[in-house]
């Protein structure tokens, strides 16, 4: 196991969140997926996070990144929701059609640490995420 450290510590700390379109709308397809995921990439590394894995289903999406311990994760989640918000809002204009009030993700979210199951386990659930078993 290789773990990341800093000047003070040495960590491994993997985290896997759950973000919900408002009222379970059905807007993800693959090319906003896909630019959710770049606009995760732009804000992540502002905040210590790496992402690990990205897949979605039509109203969620799910996510496995690294963090630092100094990391404020709510803060992070906050800024994401609300630049990937505000951009697809604007680049893909047909979805706010789909939107209650204009709010693009629900206010809450999951977060979960993934120390209790080995983090295969936890790719694989992510990369199998939308298809129909």
């Amino acid at each position: 196991m290789e773990l990341d450290n800093n000047n003070h510590s040495v960590f491994l700390m993997y985290y896997h969140l759950v973000l919900v379109i408002k009222y379970r709308r059905k807007v993800i397809d693959d090319v906003i997926s896909n630019r959710l995921k770049e606009i995760f990439e732009y804000v992540a590394p502002r905040y210590n996070i790496t992402l690990q894995e990205w897949n979605h289903d039509k109203d969620h999406v799910h996510i496995l990144f690294k963090a630092h311990p100094n990391t404020q994760l709510s803060k992070f989640i906050n800024a994401y929701k609300s630049a990937s918000s505000r951009l697809i809002k604007k680049e893909y204009r047909q979805i706010r059609s789909c939107l209650w009030e204009e709010n693009f993700w629900s206010r809450s979210f999951c977060i979960l640490t993934t120390g209790g199951a080995p983090l295969e386990v936890i790719k694989r659930y992510i990369e199998s995420q939308g298809e129909k078993l």
